[in-house]
């Protein structure tokens, strides 16, 4: 976790309400969001909660539609930024909480064009080698 993802997190924690009772679930308690009886937000919560900001945003800037945005997207997205960092793959299958390499790569990591023509030019110019300029496909 990033410093800046902590204090985010703390921040969320100090501006929560403060409950009579807290849930205790599995044995852990202090969760973060909690819906309006106090219970701990579930994931349909906050996936309810992404379609209204969404909305909200189409109808101040209808000519910048937004893609389809979910949670699980973000999560495909982080697995692929931590790949393309250079982050490894054992230690991203870790993070991510896969049990199967195959998973991490094959499902949540995304090649793009750019990211391979950017991959192609590294190696190319490690081997010192004059690299072509990229032509992308029509179509």
């Amino acid at each position: 976790m990033t410093d800046e993802v902590y204090k985010s997190l703390q921040n969320i924690l100090s501006c929560r309400k403060r409950v009579k009772t807290e849930t205790i679930i599995d044995g852990y308690s202090g969760f973060l969001l909690l819906d309006k009886n106090d219970n701990p937000k579930v994931a349909l919560h906050i996936e309810n909660e992404m379609r209204w900001a969404m909305k909200k945003y189409q109808k101040l800037h209808p000519d910048k539609p937004l893609p389809h945005i979910t949670l699980h997207v973000f999560r495909h997205t982080f697995c692929t930024n931590m790949a393309n960092a250079g982050m490894d793959i054992k230690t991203l299958q870790y993070v991510m909480g896969h049990s199967d390499v195959g998973v991490t790569l094959n499902v949540y990591t995304h090649a793009s064009y750019d990211r391979a023509a950017e991959q192609m030019a590294k190696i190319i110019d490690f081997k010192g080698v004059a690299a072509p300029e990229p032509q992308r496909k029509s179509g």
